[in-house]
């Protein structure tokens, strides 16, 4: 009998056999229970209840208050939720975890309202950190600053004449060196774009400053190692956070080889975020000669997992698309350096999905998507049926045709929802209204059948789940330009948002039969909020906080 389904028999003789009166005296009475709640289990067998037991790291008990207030015993702590919400615990299904723990002490340019805004941060920055010091992370985005002028050396320069900048856009797929970062790397008027990259030059030839997709790359290899140590901090960091705001799980979409720094955690007690770790499919030969499968490993660290790009951002005109841009008519985009020379994807998606490994690609413009839904098609056939679980990463644009085959291929569409209010302040500027009405699908594809799997992107978007809920339910933008939904034909329910934060999620990373939903076996990850949102405006989501966090049975966050 497998762990699971013996944790279930146990606990239903629990409750079936354990008189109330004699649970004080018994030694199988639960660490933990949430009574007066309002549990919404996303269990379609049980999907609300009133209260949960917790019995080391499962879910042991659901019920009513007085029914499982009757299994406490003398050590049991009881919590009571005066009727708010209790959920599972929140499975974030991209996320670039370390990023997000460096983000966290980095300088922050997110909010910067112009250029000169931007200048005037780096500068204070700069006085904060050594001489010398590489400045990196930012998250700036230019689309907040009047005419949404892209940034150049010149405008940082005066700001930080001692130290190197290399500050990326908050999508990841462009970046602004100033000129020492330039000279050290090496980047000149000679320099020539790399495959699936761009070096920005002004009028005269000259570097502006902005590298895009692979020409990041030309900075980047000049940019100080971070040691392991430096590594640690930004993960306890990133791990502290998630906890802060009810993020149980991840899929750390940049793992690479930073897999024994979150064992290293693990066996010291430190992490409180189960981890799916995700290495390049450039690699995927390496980690097929281990033998490896997808999802191997325990209920809190697996691998098994590869990602690929097939194209860039919206935001830096490099998703690929079938058509030109509106505002940038001479390109349609860029095919990722991953996909050239051409066939070079398919070969690696079928070689890893030949054995066994789990394929998820980056694809943001309509015609991305319809090459990776292509490629997946073809290496399914090649290698036939089994339950791989191909996922897209963002599968953000699509046209009609592509919609129904994200069910018909079992293809996940692996989703961040706070995109859709933040790329919905210009994306008609950039691809129109028409190609616009295939952005963010959410109900098109959950009516076709399709998957859906949430998550943030964190650090390109705030890794609070409350905020993608919000964008989810509402499609309201960030301007407030758009009070009833970008879009609003494209609105899912609360309780279909959260699924597939939750149960979705689970699914897309071979997780979902232990965890994702609250039912009796599972592991005990669940967060409690400090209010029924269920009963909230809808635009008031993203004011909801959590107040309390349990992973393992454990309560790691407590507000």
């Amino acid at each position: 009998m497998k762990v699971f389904d013996r944790i279930a028999a146990i606990a239903c003789c629990l409750i079936a056999f354990m008189p109330a009166a004699h649970a004080k005296d018994s030694s199988f009475a639960p660490d933990l229970i949430i009574v007066n709640a309002s549990v919404h289990t996303m269990d379609s067998n049980r999907p609300t209840a009133g209260a949960v037991a917790v019995l080391g790291n499962r879910i042991v008990a659901l019920g009513s208050t007085p029914e499982i207030r009757a299994m406490a015993g003398e050590k049991t702590r009881v919590i009571d939720a005066g009727e708010k919400v209790v959920l599972p615990g929140f499975n974030d299904a991209h996320v670039h975890f370390l990023s997000g723990g460096f983000s966290l002490a980095n300088v922050d340019l997110r909010d910067a309202k112009s250029p000169e805004n931007m200048a005037r941060r780096l500068a204070e920055y700069a006085k904060k950190v050594p001489k010398g010091q590489w400045i990196l992370g930012g998250e700036w985005d230019h689309e907040k600053w009047p005419g949404a002028p892209l940034p150049t050396r010149q405008m940082i320069d005066a700001a930080t004449p001692e130290h190197p900048v290399f500050v990326n856009r908050l999508d990841g797929h462009m970046a602004l060196a100033n000129s020492l970062a330039l000279k050290l790397a090496g980047v000149t008027k000679e320099t020539k774009d790399p495959p699936g990259g761009v070096v920005v030059k002004d009028a005269n030839g000259e570097p502006t400053g902005v590298l895009k997709d692979a020409a990041e790359e030309l900075v980047e290899r000049v940019v100080p190692e971070k040691t392991f140590e430096e590594k640690h901090v930004a993960a306890k960091a990133a791990t502290e956070h998630a906890a802060e705001v009810g993020v149980t799980s991840v899929t750390d979409m940049s793992a690479g080889e930073d897999v024994g720094l979150y064992q290293y955690m693990l066996e010291h007690g430190e992490l409180k975020t189960r981890i799916y770790a995700i290495r390049s499919i450039v690699s995927w030969e390496t980690l097929a000669k281990t033998g490896v499968r997808g999802a191997f490993g325990s209920d809190w660290l697996r691998i098994g997992g590869l990602k690929g790009f097939a194209d860039g951002s919206l935001g830096s005109t490099t998703a690929l698309f079938f058509e030109p841009y509106n505002d940038a008519p001479k390109t349609r985009g860029l095919l990722f350096e991953q996909m050239l020379p051409e066939g070079i994807m398919d070969k690696r998606v079928e070689g890893a999905d030949k054995v066994g490994l789990q394929v998820m690609i980056h694809a943001i413009g309509d015609e991305a998507n319809m090459r990776i839904l292509n490629i997946y098609r073809q290496a399914a056939e090649k290698n036939g049926p089994r339950d791989r679980r191909f996922r897209i990463e963002h599968a953000q644009h699509l046209r009609a045709t592509e919609l129904p085959r994200f069910a018909l291929q079992s293809v996940i569409a692996s989703m961040q929802p706070y995109h859709c209010a933040d790329d919905g302040r210009w994306c008609e500027k950039r691809i129109g209204h028409e190609r616009a009405k295939g952005t963010y699908a959410f109900r098109a594809l959950l009516d076709s059948g399709a998957i859906l799997a949430f998550g943030s992107d964190w650090t390109v978007a705030p890794l609070n789940p409350m905020e993608g809920l919000k964008a989810a339910v509402t499609r309201q933008t960030l301007d407030g330009k758009h009070p009833n939904g970008w879009f609003p034909e494209q609105k899912i329910t609360l309780d279909e948002a959260i699924r597939a934060y939750t149960v979705g999620s689970a699914y897309a990373e071979f997780a979902d039969n232990v965890k994702g939903s609250l039912a009796i076996g599972k592991l005990a990850d669940l967060v409690l909020l400090d209010r029924d949102i269920y009963a909230s405006d809808p635009s008031e989501l993203d004011k909801a906080k959590v107040i309390l966090t349990v992973v393992d049975g454990k309560i790691v966050f407590e507000r």
